[in-house]
């Protein structure tokens, strides 16, 4: 694999093994986002009152390409968790509605679910996937077992967060279309980290960010949303859109596209993004990106007497995968002391009653910062 380090703003003096937080944007992409921001300074009424509409369904329309949508099923939003928001608050959900989940999901879309269960009285349940996983199968089996006549609705991580596990959400999407329940998918680390096909997948809501593996600048993200479904969002901020006089002839759009004075520069920078990995071969990236994590595992799960989450299989991980620390072991020290002591950007969170451990490979990543992260882990080990 290519070292694509130079292409990227990061320290230069850190091993940054942590794209899955908050991501990285390339160079090109990034002048091509000030270039946004400084047009629009050039004539802010001109590129927001007359151009913006245009500008964004230009993006959106290759943003649709990349994913195999039609660019008026997608709109524009701000980072997935938003879009979680929207869809949670629209559905009309309440005492004897159940929306069934995992114990994987990230914890702030979790926190909008059981929010509006306390305001609306429905069911916000969890199934819980035991680690180490073991074959997708084995998930949907657990997984479709646990739905009742009461779900409404299925809420799932097409990857999850803290856990850096692939779950099986086509064939989940299958299941739920055939049983009238509805899906709404978090798929924050998707896009440009796995082939993504919205038409293919068949979900009722999708939403995804754009500036994590996809490598947009912050604030570029997407909700789609079936067709039939779109005149059920509302939008979290009343604005113009709403019963305005400036109609794109879309509800959805209309509703979600515009909900004040915001800088669209991250959302226009998306094509350059797409432009990035296509220039750059994006698919042997990170099929590079992955046989690093895998030469990893083994390494860091001996360094720290850690268990993987999941077994040494491409269904279940491609460039991220986490680690359950041992008892005891505090993760909260071991990430401070790698970062002050070595220069090793890593998370470590806990999750489930325990520590964990996360690596995310991206391209600028070598093996050289996976020997810097495994030698900071031996050092430290000896003194915890």
């Amino acid at each position: 694999m290519n070292n694509l380090r130079s292409q990227f703003l990061l320290r230069p003096d850190v091993a940054f093994l942590n794209h899955g937080s908050f991501g990285a944007t390339p160079r090109p992409v990034f002048e091509r986002y000030q270039k946004w921001q400084r047009e629009l300074e050039l004539e802010p009424v001109d590129f927001l009152g007359r151009r913006a509409p245009e500008l964004l369904r230009q993006s959106r329309m290759e943003l649709g390409q990349f994913l195999n949508a039609d660019p008026d099923d997608l709109v524009y939003i701000t980072n997935a968790t938003t879009g979680v928001n929207i869809v949670a608050r629209s559905l009309q959900l309440g005492a004897g509605d159940e929306v069934l989940t995992t114990n994987h999901e990230y914890g702030a879309c979790d926190n909008i679910w059981r929010f509006l269960s306390g305001k609306q009285g429905f069911s916000y349940r969890a199934v819980e996937i035991p680690v180490p996983v073991t074959t997708h199968d084995d998930f949907l089996e657990r997984f479709v077992a646990q739905i009742t006549p009461q779900t409404r609705v299925i809420f799932i991580s097409h990857i999850t967060s803290p856990t850096g596990l692939t779950f099986p959400v086509p064939q989940l999407c299958q299941i739920a279309r055939q049983r009238g329940i509805i899906t709404v998918v978090d798929g924050a680390h998707v896009p440009g980290q796995l082939p993504l096909d919205l038409r293919e997948l068949d979900a009722d809501f999708y939403t995804g960010n754009l500036h994590k593996w996809l490598c947009a600048p912050k604030g570029a993200a997407f909700l789609y949303a079936r067709r039939e479904l779109q005149e059920q969002l509302e939008p979290l901020v009343i604005s113009w859109g709403w019963n305005g006089p400036f109609s794109k002839g879309s509800q959805f759009l209309d509703y979600l596209e515009y909900g004040g004075t915001s800088d669209i520069s991250a959302p226009l920078s998306v094509p350059a993004a797409i432009q990035f990995f296509g220039e750059n071969d994006w698919p042997a990236v990170a099929e590079g990106c992955h046989q690093i994590v895998r030469q990893a595992r083994p390494e860091i799960a001996a360094a720290l007497d850690a268990t993987p989450i999941c077994p040494d299989d491409r269904q279940w991980f491609r460039q991220m995968s986490a680690f359950l620390l041992p008892e005891g072991l505090p993760g909260d020290l071991l990430h401070s002391r790698l970062f002050s002591e070595h220069l090793v950007e890593i998370p470590t969170f806990p999750w489930q009653g325990r520590w964990a451990i996360r690596i995310a490979v991206q391209g600028y990543n070598t093996w050289e910062d996976v020997e810097r992260l495994l030698a900071g882990l031996r050092e430290i080990r000896k003194t915890l």
